[in-house]
């Protein structure tokens, strides 16, 4: 079902990073409307600095748990940037999200990879972990 809601739903996805009154539309559309297009969304976390991030952002941290399973690919992922956008915007603001992704936050903060530590992924992670998570 998540497969054909997909493309009903694809016109609503920003086309760029100045794509504002999309993104102000998905917020509108609200959790779980969007629910089939989070992976997409959580895209835009690459780069907290593009206007569209900015908007998305706290909507994503207010859906917490259920970003769960979509955040996997990331933490599995070289993109060590990515990866501290999302601790930093998305699991920080939410102890349920910080409880339901436990150990990848372990393996961050205490098996880093030297890209990890280079972009401080090791810290938030370590933040996260004593703050919510614990």
């Amino acid at each position: 079902m998540r497969e054909n809601t997909i493309p009903r739903l694809a016109h609503l996805l920003p086309v760029d990073k100045h794509d504002l009154p999309k993104a102000e539309a998905i917020v509108a559309l609200g959790y779980p409307a969007v629910d089939a297009l989070l992976p997409e969304l959580i895209a835009w976390m690459k780069d907290i600095n593009w206007p569209v991030a900015k908007v998305l952002s706290p909507f994503l941290a207010g859906i917490g748990e259920p970003l769960a399973p979509h955040l996997r690919m990331i933490f599995e992922s070289e993109d060590h940037v990515w990866k501290y956008w999302v601790l930093d915007k998305l699991v920080a603001p939410s102890s349920r999200l910080a409880i339901a992704i436990k150990p990848h936050l372990l393996r961050m903060a205490l098996e880093p990879s030297p890209g990890e530590s280079d972009e401080e992924v090791d810290e938030i992670a370590r933040r996260i972990l004593a703050k919510k998570a614990a």
